[in-house]
């Protein structure tokens, strides 16, 4: 066992609340359905998933801790070390590849002064590389924590980093001139406040 693996994990009892309330959404014997929302509870609780809080999964879900682990190890979502305070990804799949990712990547290192895997000195930041995480029409983007930032250039890029430094939130979503992921410069298509059958 690892320094920074705890020998024990239980819920706090709010998060303890929140993980009853996803096994009882599941008609009995069926409660092993909770396992994807469990191991995101204990993750926003600590910050990563431990052996502990698997075990501890295992055994409020009847389950094998194996089979907790699998599901564990099976999606990238579910951090399996300690991740810094901000967890910065940055997708270099196909979409956001071709519309400038490398330069994302990048100023992301320049940024924060690591490379993809590491946790700067501080433990404020790790940046991973990670596959599609599904805003492919506002490509190239990266997601911390909850928040996707899309249309990033290398610039917006490290303005995004450099606010999160100084303990500011910056906007989410796209950080150029597009309404959510309608074309950039805004809709060209009922632009009206008009719809349906005209009204003479």
């Amino acid at each position: 066992m690892s320094a920074q693996e705890p020998a024990t994990f239980a819920f706090t009892p709010d998060y303890l609340a929140l993980a009853k309330q996803f096994v009882a959404k599941y008609p009995a014997g069926r409660q092993q359905s909770a396992v994807m929302p469990l191991l995101d509870l204990a993750q926003r609780q600590e910050g990563w998933v431990s052996q502990a809080a698997i075990e501890a999964i295992a055994a409020m879900l009847d389950m094998a801790p194996i089979r907790v682990q699998e599901v564990a190890t099976f999606y990238t979502m579910y951090n399996l070390k300690p991740v810094g305070t901000h967890h910065v990804q940055v997708c270099t799949n196909i979409c956001c590849q071709l519309r400038g990712s490398d330069d994302i990547v990048a100023a992301a290192k320049r940024a924060l002064g690591i490379e993809f895997g590491e946790t700067t000195p501080d433990g404020k930041f790790t940046l991973s590389e990670v596959e599609c995480l599904g805003a492919c029409v506002n490509a190239p983007m990266m997601q911390i924590g909850d928040d996707f930032y899309e249309d990033l250039t290398s610039e917006s890029t490290g303005a995004v980093l450099e606010a999160l430094k100084r303990g500011e939130a910056p906007k989410p979503g796209p950080q150029c001139d597009r309404q959510f992921s309608a074309p950039e410069g805004g809709p060209t298509t009922l632009t009206g406040l008009t719809f349906g059958p005209e009204k003479a």
